[in-house]
């Protein structure tokens, strides 16, 4: 595998990216696939573990961190996914551009909250052939309240509104800790995943805006999950995935049109099998690889008899 740097810039913003490719470059130009991090993801975890896992197989692998976010430019603490979606389109962007890289088929794969970015970019983008989600969001409300307890619900709330008369007095926004937001204490299998796992790379964990926690209670890309058909849609998640509930997915699935798939990963939760070798992330790429392989070998007049 090749790894070269292809930065970009969104909304002028110049957001840190590297592009991994096959080696010897003898089958370019090469489909893509732009692996999305969710909530307080970096390019160095899951993006660059989808890279290993598929650049092997053929593809290009552009992974990047969003603004705010690792060695991207932009503010520190702002974690607004609506502008992550605009992040996502510039990535699309640069890589049209590449000459060793097929703008034909280009994939967009999403964990977690990127899982809600991925769908909402792909529904008004056509460019993108092929939109898979995984362990996602469909309604960051809904998401959001189901990770609290009534107290910790409404305390948050609270501080929601509390933060929107700040910020327009003195047009900041309070600084919190992230876990604040997304409750991790009530699923004891990430917590101890994130712990152990995810602290290691550098700036994982860092504080968030409340306005952050605002525009996540207003961000629903199942509303727009509709958009992306005819183009397929695959949507895997845990089973027992307590922090983004089997839900989630469900009504992703519901909402988008044909073509579509839904795969339930029996057993397992969040992210606890999220390790290049292990038996089920191994299974998620074998389900990856089928699907874009599958999915932009469509003709136009195959989709449309189908949809």
């Amino acid at each position: 595998m090749a790894v070269r740097p292809l930065s970009f810039f969104s909304s002028g913003l110049r957001l840190d990216a590297d592009l991994h490719v096959p080696d010897g470059g003898a089958n370019a130009p090469y489909p893509v696939v732009i692996p999305c991090s969710g909530y307080q993801g970096l390019k160095v975890i899951h993006p660059e573990r989808f890279a290993r896992a598929l650049v092997e197989r053929g593809y290009a692998v552009l992974a990047f961190d969003y603004r705010g976010f690792g060695l991207s430019e932009g503010e520190r603490g702002r974690l607004v996914p609506q502008e992550w979606v605009e992040d996502v389109r510039a990535a699309v962007d640069r890589v049209v551009g590449e000459d060793d890289l097929d703008s034909t088929r280009i994939g967009l794969v999403g964990w977690g909250l990127g899982g809600g970015v991925v769908v909402a970019e792909a529904a008004d983008d056509d460019r993108v052939s092929a939109v898979a989600t995984c362990n996602g969001i469909g309604d960051g409300a809904r998401s959001t309240r189901a990770m609290h307890d009534e107290a910790t619900w409404r305390d948050l709330l609270a501080r929601i509104e509390a933060d929107r008369v700040r910020r327009s007095r003195a047009g900041r926004s309070e600084i919190t800790v992230p876990w604040d937001i997304v409750r991790l204490d009530r699923d004891t299998r990430t917590d101890g995943y994130v712990d152990t796992e995810l602290y290691r790379a550098p700036g994982f964990g860092s504080g968030v805006t409340l306005e952050s926690a605002d525009t996540l209670l207003r961000f629903s890309p199942e509303r727009v999950a509709h958009r992306i058909a005819p183009r397929p849609l695959l949507v895997v998640h845990g089973r027992e995935n307590l922090l983004h509930r089997p839900q989630e997915a469900e009504s992703v699935y519901r909402h988008a049109h044909e073509p579509k798939r839904l795969i339930m990963l029996e057993g397992k939760g969040h992210t606890e099998w999220m390790f290049d070798d292990d038996p089920t992330f191994k299974e998620l790429v074998d389900h990856l690889n089928h699907f874009l392989t599958t999915a932009p070998a469509l003709t136009s007049a195959e989709v449309a008899a189908n949809a």
